[in-house]
């Protein structure tokens, strides 16, 4: 075969399957470009749902900050009133136990005297 025909066979016979290669690799462009569109619509649509979840567990959290604020408070408020109860109670037995000092005293002296007297008596 001459060098000049070698070319026409070539092309006849291979152009006709680089155009179907051709055909198929623009086929599989638009293939991927409509994947590539539909995968960003699904991560545009993820993102703006994992966004809301977020936005929504944020304002749970902050909603049971503010219940566990208020109960704190309450409690603290609770155990003031309680140990300023206690603090009252205390004073008045305090002053209940004051009161009763002088005349402890008084008996304790009293009795000291009344040994002495029964001494006294028993050695007269």
């Amino acid at each position: 075969m001459p060098a000049e025909k070698i070319p026409g066979w070539i092309e006849r016979l291979l152009l006709p399957k680089l155009s179907e290669i051709s055909g198929d690799i623009k086929g599989l462009d638009i293939k991927i470009d409509s994947l590539r569109n539909e995968m960003e619509m699904e991560i545009g649509s993820l993102r703006n749902e994992v966004k809301m979840e977020i936005g929504s567990l944020r304002n749970e959290v902050k909603m049971e900050i503010g219940s566990l604020r208020n109960e704190t408070k309450t409690e603290i408020t609770s155990v003031r009133k309680e140990i300023e109860s206690l603090r009252t109670e205390m004073n008045v037995r305090l002053d209940s136990i004051e009161k009763r000092i002088p005349v402890i005293e008084k008996i304790t002296a009293m009795e000291i005297k009344i040994a002495d007297l029964e001494k006294r008596l028993a050695a007269a």
